[in-house]
């Protein structure tokens, strides 16, 4: 990987000329869909041509080899056994093959919180919605007092008809760390198999997944961890391999092949993004990443403290539910158009939640104070002209 000269924990300045985002906005959006470091792209982009230069060589006799050694660099990385993972395109895919390979019936229960990703919520409730079954959204009140709090929130939403446990490790619209280890006991004690949405996890949160025990984790590689589009993983508890469904029946499929060929065997597809997750793993490793990780959590969570003053909110949760991900309550606005006008008025990019009542930071290793205080500086005015009529 040509990554020049190194730096044991460079300044999020230095960072940033290693990305090509535009440098006239404040990016303050890494938690939707990521951004890809250049020499992490330059290997992606060498994958590429490599395998345009011979395709069949490529594809039909060295890809099979090629990602077992990189599913094995990202085993290592995840904390598991590189049979236990298989490359999906992203957790929305995995989360899909999870739910499909539960045998639900009619009368059947899916248990989740209030607070899961809106595409997983559809994906499950169209399943049930097919078999007759039932997603059950149990309300994890804000703001929190604690990680207790989400746990009884969950099970108290618990009945005879339950039959899994759905949550993610990061959420998506409230950037909060749920209790991972607690819900994966209790279900447990309920035998209840667990299927957990990683999208957020890999590179935000050090990963042991064969101790952690979930059934199922879906994780992506191109959000925290900056690997490119379209690199995700599903981590499958052995006992669980043989319900997994691939999405589609392909070549995967010859032989009684086992659960890694039925996923990833789908047909042609550039499988570059999926090769480049170990230059990933090792441009975060060259660069100090966990130092780097920390800055980011601190600067987020000050972030998280002075919006909250600034707007006179109450924070959602206690500070260390949060990590590189800081949403806050915004009084009542419109929240499409503050969205909007924070991006074409003053270069910031930044999400509001559809219904405007949340506002969230990502503080990515090239986030840097400045970014910060020109989302201070632009946000009071802006919620005052944009209140909801």
């Amino acid at each position: 990987m040509r990554s020049g000269r190194l730096r044991v924990m460079p300044t999020a300045a230095e960072l940033r000329e290693e990305f090509l985002l535009d440098p006239e906005v404040a990016f303050l959006n890494h938690g939707s869909f990521g951004a890809c470091p250049r020499p992490v792209l330059e290997r992606y982009q060498e994958w590429q041509r490599e395998l345009e230069r011979e395709p069949v060589r490529f594809l039909a006799r060295r890809l099979p080899g090629l990602l077992d050694e990189a599913r094995a660099e990202l085993a290592r990385y995840v904390g598991a056994a590189p049979g236990d993972l298989a490359f999906v395109d992203n957790a929305t895919v995995g989360v899909n093959l999870a739910a499909r390979s539960l045998g639900l019936g009619p009368g059947d229960e899916v248990l989740a919180t209030s607070l899961e990703y809106g595409a997983c919520d559809l994906a499950w409730e169209h399943l049930c919605a097919r078999i007759g079954a039932r997603y059950v959204r149990a309300e994890v009140p804000l703001p929190l007092a604690g990680s207790p709090d989400i746990v009884e929130a969950l099970f108290a939403s618990r009945s005879g008809r339950t039959r899994v446990v759905f949550v993610s490790h990061v959420t998506s619209e409230t950037g909060l760390l749920l209790p991972l280890e607690e819900i994966a006991a209790r279900a447990r004690t309920e035998g209840l198999p667990l299927v957990v949405d990683g999208a957020h996890g890999p590179g935000q949160v050090p990963l042991e997944l064969d101790r952690l025990g979930a059934d199922v984790y879906v994780g992506n590689c191109h959000k925290w961890l900056c690997a490119p589009k379209g690199a995700g993983f599903v981590h499958v508890r052995g006992g669980r391999q043989q319900d997994i469904d691939g999405a589609v029946v392909g070549w995967g499929y010859d032989d009684d092949a086992g659960f890694v060929p039925r996923v990833e065997r789908q047909g042609t597809r550039d499988p570059s993004a999926l090769l480049s997750v170990p230059a990933a793993i090792a441009y975060q490793a060259e660069r100090g990443w966990e130092k780097v990780r920390a800055r980011c959590t601190a600067l987020a969570r000050e972030t998280r403290d002075d919006l909250c003053a600034l707007l006179g909110t109450e924070p959602i949760a206690p500070g260390e539910l949060v990590l590189q991900m800081a949403s806050v309550a915004l009084p009542p606005c419109d929240g499409e158009e503050l969205q909007r006008r924070l991006l074409d008025e003053h270069r910031i990019e930044v999400p509001v939640s559809r219904r405007g009542r949340l506002l969230r930071v990502s503080v990515a290793g090239y986030t840097g104070r400045e970014d910060v205080e020109r989302l201070l500086d632009a946000l009071p005015r802006l919620v005052r002209t944009s209140r909801s009529r």
